[in-house]
């Protein structure tokens, strides 16, 4: 049995209830909240027959190690991963669908990683990809950002990130990589076919090996003063330029 953990939050709570509630050990739940959102939770929580338990928010907050939890955590098992990334490649394949990959190269903010993660599951991404070694892990605050996505979008974390997208590219999966200082722009590239966006954090970008891998480089536009998008918006503005083009 993997290790229990917290999910905290309206949004990281209620999508479990709804997905995989056998998997909640308990939700603790502040009584003293009596507004129609905890009542709508709570009788969601009832009906699917989970362990309810009073707590104050200071229990809560400890529990959850975040004082944003608006009087809502649960403890639950961890979801196994579905499937590996080849896996997952291999059934896109079979089904006739084209990729469309989320790489994120040194995010290491948890609350970056989650709005990713929510975004990648609102454009309908098939999956996240980051190295071992210069990424955010998933707990508790990446769940609570990303309302519910971080139970639903595949998130790989895999060892040597240039050899895994070097093993895209023989999938016939194209690489694009972001760059302030790219000569096309987001608009001017085909993202209809396989591909993976490949996002930096912000301010040093992606790795120099990162992005010598890639097959193309595009920028974002930037009309106004500042250089530079946070990454989750820049996230949010390729991924639905690929969800546009692709109709």
């Amino acid at each position: 049995m993997s290790t229990p953990k917290v999910l905290f939050g309206f949004h990281a709570v209620g999508v479990r209830l709804k997905t995989a509630p056998q998997s909640i050990i308990e939700v603790y739940f502040e009584p003293t909240r009596r507004d129609a959102r905890m009542r709508q939770f709570l009788d969601r929580a009832r009906e699917a027959g989970v362990r309810l338990i009073e707590a104050d928010g200071l229990r809560i907050a400890k529990l959850a190690g975040s004082h944003g939890h608006q009087g809502v955590a649960a403890r639950v098992q961890a979801l196994e991963q579905a499937h590996s990334l080849d896996d997952l490649l291999e059934q896109l394949e079979a089904a006739g669908q084209a990729p469309l990959l989320l790489v994120l190269d040194g995010i290491t903010d948890p609350h970056n990683l989650g709005a990713c993660l929510r975004v990648a599951d609102g454009a309908g991404a098939h999956a996240v990809i980051a190295p071992k070694d210069h990424a955010a892990g998933i707990n508790a605050t990446v769940a609570k950002v990303a309302s519910g996505a971080a139970e639903t979008m595949p998130y790989f974390m895999v060892t040597n990130l240039a050899r895994t997208l070097g093993e895209l590219k023989e999938r016939n999966i194209w690489i694009t990589g972001t760059s302030g200082d790219a000569p096309k722009t987001l608009y001017q590239v085909d993202l209809k076919g396989p591909t993976a966006l490949v996002l930096g954090a912000e301010g040093q970008g992606m790795r120099q090996l990162t992005r010598k891998t890639c097959d193309e480089l595009v920028s974002i536009p930037m009309r106004g003063a500042v250089e530079s998008l946070n990454v989750s918006v820049a996230s949010g503005v390729c991924l639905y330029e690929a969800l546009r083009q692709r109709g």
